[in-house]
């Protein structure tokens, strides 16, 4: 008679063993599901974003003839909080770089309107490379790693090479600014470019744009009140067609664009000579070697 008591835990146990292992395989299920929730909740938040701004028209609201509608007050509190006003321009040029909105330049102009071309040069690079790595870091954790493993042999390689010259590429696209400045943010996610390499060549590259854009902006003052009087007057008639007459040839001169792009090839140096000598180390070795 005792020597069925141990058989029958022994039952029970397996028993419970079998009702336990299948949410046990769920749980391990359910792991790896979340994991990719948590990795593209950020992406899917900057699209809703990004959709919810040009869907609701907030984007129009960054331009010229917003500063001109709106400068008595802006002045009135810059006066008042200085340091506030650089700290809240500062934030939504980081989210207009952030959710890829067009405007960047209008908000380099501006900077240099309202707080001169030091102060409003550094919010202005403070905001892009903020915004900037705020994109790079979303995609790098949402599709990077898994684009990097499903990369064929010929795109690994074209990735490896631009990785083992990251920096001099990415400086040679930021100081271009013939590249949209969206695309050269997600790029360097996808082919694994490092956070640090990101950073330190955006902020670098994006230097004399920045400060030139900025400088212009400090001195279009005389521009805009030449115009406003007319703007203003279009606005008071109740027309709805009233805009600030800019061209952009203004700024971005042939001969600014020129500078721009000697720099750019100054920044791929780096590069030329470090091919030139591992073609002639391996010229040396010769074939046998």
């Amino acid at each position: 008679m005792y020597s069925f008591g141990p058989t029958r835990r022994n039952r029970e146990n397996d028993r419970l063993m079998t009702l336990q292992q299948p949410s046990a395989a769920s749980a391990d299920a359910r792991g790896p599901s979340r994991r990719h929730l948590r990795r593209f909740a950020p992406l899917v938040l900057i699209v809703l974003a990004m959709a919810a701004v040009f869907a609701t028209g907030v984007h129009r609201h960054i331009s010229l003839e917003t500063l001109v509608r709106h400068r008595m007050a802006i002045d009135a509190f810059i006066s008042s909080h200085f340091i506030v006003a650089v700290a809240v321009f500062t934030a939504i040029y980081i989210v207009v770089v952030a959710l890829s909105i067009p405007g960047g330049l209008i908000l380099s102009i501006t900077g240099g309107i309202l707080f001169g071309t030091l102060v409003g040069g550094l919010a202005n690079l403070v905001g892009a490379t903020t915004g900037a790595t705020i994109v790079f870091l979303i995609a790098k954790s949402a599709c990077g790693e898994s684009l990097a493993r499903r990369a064929g042999p010929l795109a690994r390689k074209i990735a490896d090479g631009f990785c083992a010259n990251a920096f001099s590429y990415l400086l040679f696209l930021r100081l271009v600014p013939a590249f949209p400045f969206f695309l050269v943010n997600l790029a360097p996610a996808l082919v694994g470019v490092k956070l640090s390499t990101f950073v330190a060549a955006t902020a670098i590259g994006i230097i004399p744009a920045t400060f030139a854009f900025t400088f212009f902006g400090s001195g279009v003052d005389s521009v805009i009140a030449a115009q406003e009087v007319t703007y203003r007057a279009c606005l008071a008639s109740g027309r709805t067609d009233c805009a600030l007459q800019f061209d952009l040839g203004m700024i971005l001169t042939p001969r600014l664009l020129a500078a721009f792009i000697a720099l750019g090839v100054i920044a791929l140096f780096p590069v030329v000579v470090k091919r030139a000598r591992a073609r002639t180390t391996g010229a040396r070795r010769g074939p046998l070697s």
